[in-house]
């Protein structure tokens, strides 16, 4: 055997042997407890991992590992997120389809997650784009179909039991969520509906239903987006322009599971971070719904009887000073004045172009069209007038709010803009002729009948006093809104719906999966329709239209964790066998950019299917950890500018020497680049315009330029995990990537830094190894401090991989193989336990040494860990300073259990003693014990 460790020949050995005897197939095992580790799947793109991608997947690996050597049935899958925008959009430019381009992506992830040492059980990969998959996606998507929410039962029932209802006595005592335009209807009146109309107010109640509301439409990706795909107006792949538009898409009633939503944060582990921006989206506040009548003179005659809006300060109803609605709003048309008109159109498209983050996070700027009309303060009959501004949105609420300007700083800065009143509503606000003051405090003035009064009574009176007259009523609201669940693609979930007169119908769930049809090209048809509607006799019982849009992306990762835990069932998407056993994930690994979008559905998602009774835990991941980005560390060279040109020869200046020049920095390709020297000849074969490249260099080197940016293709900075393993190995890729630093923190990535992981990995094999490559492990009892060493390092492993803390175990593990070095240690009664302390950082260096120690190959994972045992480090002696006057002259050992008579003869016997002593009798010798022992003399 060699004295060098031969990681490349180790790691593939062992990697094979996994393969090839299912190493870590998992099944149910009731004898064990179970534990569940997750990682969000990826979205197979063809450009493969980066360095950054692993960092998660290391640390749920070494989770797995270590639970498996702590007696627990794992269960770590991996699969993959394979519906996406990337793969069509490569479809439309290419035709190729894009199952064919995800199948290739897929094929280059499972290589490299592989060749990492993942403990995955790879019999349970799935993938959203297969139709054995999607089909329980569908599946879903018809129970929620055929459900309501039930505020009284506080979940969700079937919609025939709410059709009974509405048979025996009509709706008025229902408490379900529904749109807020339902009618009061009896059961006279339902039962003399028409199937057709009974069947539209049922939409009403479905927990999804076709809906026409205000979205992010992209033109250019020719599909709607969910407001976390859109950043500062632009799509959030590809960067293209974003506007709000009106259109009918199918909608899922999140919002009746928005008190569950927020109340179950209480009972998850997840960062304070994340909870609240959940609550955040979520937005539940308490307040009022007032209605304005709207004054007559100026409107159409279609122009609404009434307009309400919601507050949480009724309080200040005596001084609004204006009302503001959505530019997109329903009733612009029919209260804008004919001579208002060309003004509220202009602001009309204007507010189509910005995005809906953009308008409700714009602070500074002041813009707002009126219309010309006015509604009526129910409390003081003051005319008010009804102004357009682009910070109220449609969606939100009923797309209207109350302007006070004396209490809200937003709605002073509107009024001072177009010089409207501002009314001071309590005696304890202050100088609101400068800003504008929201305090509670001090008694109510100019308030009518809540003048004198403080702020809890005068809600209670307000609210009373609306509700006894019919104009509004407490309610408690939401910023949260219906979830948009409809695509305007190809490649995505079909919907499993057909249109009957214009209205939806499931098809049979024997009739499951709804399969993609094949087009001829993967673009909108001619007159708008989605791509489905290029598929030729693509109908249901060759009669009636099929949705045409697809699912979102966010649909098949609403509910896959399930899925794994019976990945090949045919009869459901998880057996109840397999549910009842794994029941929840216990530690979920993966971005926090996922904290309103996946990370919220899959909560909704998973109430659901526990209001059925399929699933039996209210949250699906008791503990979720986000892992921080591994930013890029990017290498640049200098282009001195008088070599610009054509004729010209590129001449580069080594960073070291570039303020003696005019220059141009470029990134340069970090793997050409080794400890910041760059590669000359690599650098001319790079690109064929820098072949004939001339270099200024700094003692015979190329020094390059460093900054730490994010990891993009752009920046030549990313760096493949390949090129790694085949230089160091994947051992101590996934060692460097926990030592980078706490895994929650975003840290720069540095190639040069590797090395020490290197030599650490290299330094465990001549634990085993002499120079001349002879094994070297003993029978040999071990030492004390060996036994120390050893105890030391697996009480710290164990105690920081149960918080966590990944970066400190690969600190312990390093000082203990130092120590252990030191001692010349080559006992298998140390060295065998050390093999498992390392298994879960370094597996296959791990399987390799386990099997040398004479153990079954490929068991390593079985071993179980090591117990702590305290005695081995606890102290036979202690070493006490010895202090005479002050001043600490020596150090002399005593049994730690010695009593302070016994020690004081000791150190008044002790030969350095006496000659500080120099004949005199001490005036005082105090021993504290285990601490110190002073001499006055």
């Amino acid at each position: 055997m060699s004295a060098e460790y031969n990681f490349r020949a180790v790691e593939q050995k062992w990697r094979k042997f996994w393969d090839e005897n299912q190493t870590y197939k998992t099944g149910i095992d009731t004898s064990k407890p179970k534990y569940y580790v997750l990682d969000m799947f990826p979205y197979p793109s063809g450009a493969g991992l980066h360095v950054g991608h692993p960092l998660g997947y290391i640390a749920s690996d070494i989770v797995s590992r270590y639970r498996r050597l702590k007696g627990f049935n794992v269960l770590h899958p991996m699969g993959f997120d394979s519906f996406g925008l990337p793969a069509e959009q490569y479809a439309i430019q290419t035709g190729q389809h894009p199952a064919i381009t995800t199948e290739e992506n897929i094929a280059t992830y499972i290589r490299q997650l592989k060749q990492l040492g993942f403990s995955y059980d790879w019999s349970r990969e799935v993938r959203t784009s297969d139709a054995s998959f999607y089909k329980w996606t569908q599946w879903i998507f018809m129970q929620l179909f055929n459900h309501y929410y039930d505020k009284t039962a506080d979940k969700a029932l079937p919609i025939s039991q709410l059709t009974e209802r509405f048979a025996q006595e009509g709706n008025a005592l229902v408490k379900a969520a529904c749109d807020e335009d339902t009618p009061i209807f009896s059961a006279e009146e339902w039962n003399a509906m028409s199937e057709e109309a009974q069947q539209t107010l049922l939409l009403k109640y479905r927990l999804t239903f076709p809906d026409e509301s205000v979205v992010n439409w992209c033109p250019a990706l020719g599909t709607v987006l969910a407001n976390d795909e859109v950043k500062d107006g632009v799509s959030e792949r590809g960067g293209y322009p974003v506007e709000q538009k009106k259109m009918k898409q199918w909608a899922m009633r999140i919002t009746a599971y928005a008190d569950r939503l927020i109340d179950g944060l209480n009972e998850v582990d997840w960062s304070e971070a994340i909870k609240e921006q959940q609550r955040n989206w979520i937005g539940r506040s308490q307040g009022a719904s007032v209605r304005f009548k709207v004054e007559r003179s100026t409107v159409s005659e279609q122009a609404p009887e009434y307009i309400e809006v919601f507050t949480t300060r009724v309080d200040t109803i005596y001084g609004v000073s204006f009302m503001v609605i959505a530019p997109e709003h329903d009733y612009v048309p029919y209260i804008t004045t004919e001579a208002q008109k060309a003004e509220v159109e202009a602001y009309v498209n204007w507010a189509k172009s910005r995005s809906e983050l953009d308008r409700v996070s714009e602070v500074k700027k002041v813009s707002g069209a009126f219309t010309g009309s006015y509604v009526i303060n129910p409390f003081n009959d003051e005319k008010v007038p009804i102004f357009l501004a682009d910070y109220v949105l449609a969606g939100y609420g009923t797309g209207a709010v109350m302007g006070v300007p004396s209490g809200d700083q937003r709605d002073w800065n509107f009024a001072t803009h177009f010089n409207l009143p501002i009314i001071p509503v309590l005696d304890a606000q202050k100088d609101i002729e400068q800003q504008a003051d929201n305090t509670k405090e001090g008694k109510y003035i100019n308030s009518g009948i809540i003048n004198g009064m403080t702020y809890k009574e005068a809600t209670a009176t307000l609210i009373a006093w609306l509700e006894e007259k019919g104009l509004g009523k407490g309610k408690t609201q939401f910023r949260m809104r219906n979830a948009v669940f409809s695509r305007q693609r190809y490649w995505g979930e079909p919907v499993p719906v057909y249109f009957k007169d214009g209205l939806p119908y499931l098809i049979q769930e024997s009739e499951l999966p709804l399969e993609l049809p094949a087009i001829d090209k993967y673009l909108p048809t001619e007159t708008g329709e989605p791509p489905l509607g290029r598929a030729s006799n693509w109908k249901y019982q060759d009669q009636y239209e099929y949705e045409l849009s697809t699912m979102p992306g966010w649909a098949g990762s609403s509910w896959y964790w399930y899925r794994y835990m019976d990945a090949h069932n045919n009869e459901a998407f998880a057996s109840q066998e397999a549910i009842n056993y794994w029941k929840a994930v216990d530690l979920y690994i993966g971005g926090s950019e996922h904290a309103t979008g996946h990370l919220l559905y899959s909560r909704f998602w998973n109430k659901f299917l526990k209001d059925l009774g399929l699933v039996p835990e209210e949250e699906f991941a008791k503990k979720l950890i986000n892992q921080g980005m591994i930013q890029g560390r990017s290498n640049f060279v200098y282009r001195v500018k008088s070599s610009v040109g054509e004729g010209k020869k590129p001449l580069f200046v080594s960073a070291g020497l570039k303020e003696q020049y005019e220059i141009t920095p470029l990134h340069v390709d970090v793997n050409i680049v080794h400890n910041e020297v760059l590669d000359l000849e690599a650098f001319k074969a790079w690109r064929s315009d820098f072949a004939e490249a001339e270099f200024i260099l700094e003692d015979g080197k190329y020094i390059c330029g460093v900054e730490v940016e994010k990891m993009s293709k752009s920046k030549y900075n990313v760096v493949n995990p390949d090129v790694l393993v085949d230089r160091v190995g994947a051992d101590t890729l996934r060692v460097y990537e926990m030592f980078l630093g706490p895994l929650e923190q975003a840290k720069p990535w540095n190639t040069n830094g590797m090395d020490g992981s290197f030599r650490f990995v290299k330094k465990i094999w001549r634990l085993f190894y002499d120079e001349q490559g002879r094994w070297k492990v003993t029978n040999d009892t071990p030492s004390k401090d060996e036994y120390k060493v050893l105890h030391a390092a697996i009480k710290k492993v164990e105690d920081d991989l149960e918080r966590y803390s990944f970066n400190t175990v690969v600190s312990t593990l390093m000082i203990c193989v130092n120590e252990l070095s030191s001692l010349k240690c080559a006992k298998q009664a140390i060295l065998e336990q050390l093999v498992v302390l390392l298994s879960p950082y370094t597996p296959h260096l791990a399987e390799e040494l386990w099997a040398l120690l004479g153990h079954e190959a490929g068991t390593v994972s079985q071993a179980q860990f090591p117990a702590f045992d305290a005695s081995y480090l606890v102290e036979a002696n202690f070493e006490y300073p010895i202090s005479i006057n002050g001043k600490v002259r020596t150090n002399i050992a005593f049994a730690v259990d010695a009593q302070p008579t016994t020690i004081q003869e000791g150190v008044l016997a002790s030969e350095v003693v006496q000659k500080w002593l120099d004949g005199k009798q001490p005036k005082k010798v105090i021993v504290v014990p285990k601490r110190i022992v002073n001499i006055v003399i």
